[in-house]
């Protein structure tokens, strides 16, 4: 078996340039009573893209992150919202690369993301529903019988994205 330095330094790399890019080392709380968890919520979330600019610019300029960094040569973008750091790499082969099924593939289903009250929500589906490299799999709507308010996008590349206002919050609220 080879050993691929590239795929063990990668990881050391991507908190390095994160840390360097004024994201703040969170202390972790080592569980001290048996039964605490061993984790403290999400360090970041990794997706494979088929088109890194286009789902880089999704994230930033769609909705409002900002860039945190990358490694041109593996291709990869670090983006953040201030409370969450997602990793985009783009696939070698684009062309060949299979579309994710989320009933019958293994993996991330999708990911999630708070959005402040409905009508913000609904801004970003009407922008969302111009944008031709963006497909809707359904707008705004209760999630069950509610009362958060929902709707799932897949991005350009094709990760399935969902944005959610807990609550149905409204700006008035």
């Amino acid at each position: 078996m080879r050993l691929n330095l590239s795929k063990l330094l990668f990881p050391f790399l991507a908190i390095f340039l994160l840390v360097a890019s004024g994201c703040k080392e969170e202390k972790v709380n080592t569980p001290t009573v048996a039964g605490d968890p061993l984790t403290s919520g999400v360090n970041h979330i990794g997706l494979t893209v088929k088109d890194l600019e286009s789902s880089t610019s999704f994230f930033v300029d769609t909705l409002g992150w900002r860039r945190a960094g990358g490694v041109p040569d593996y291709p990869a973008n670090f983006v953040t919202d201030g409370a969450i750091f997602v990793t985009l790499w783009q696939t070698p082969n684009p062309e060949t690369a299979t579309d994710f099924n989320r009933k019958t593939n293994v993996g991330l289903h999708h990911l999630a993301l708070t959005v402040a009250d409905v009508e913000t929500l609904e801004e970003l589906h009407t922008t969302l529903k111009a944008d031709p490299k963006v497909r809707i799999e359904f707008g705004p709507e209760l999630n069950g019988k509610g009362p958060t308010v929902h709707m799932m996008v897949y991005e350009p590349s094709g990760s399935r994205i969902e944005f959610a206002v807990p609550g149905g919050r409204r700006r008035s609220e």
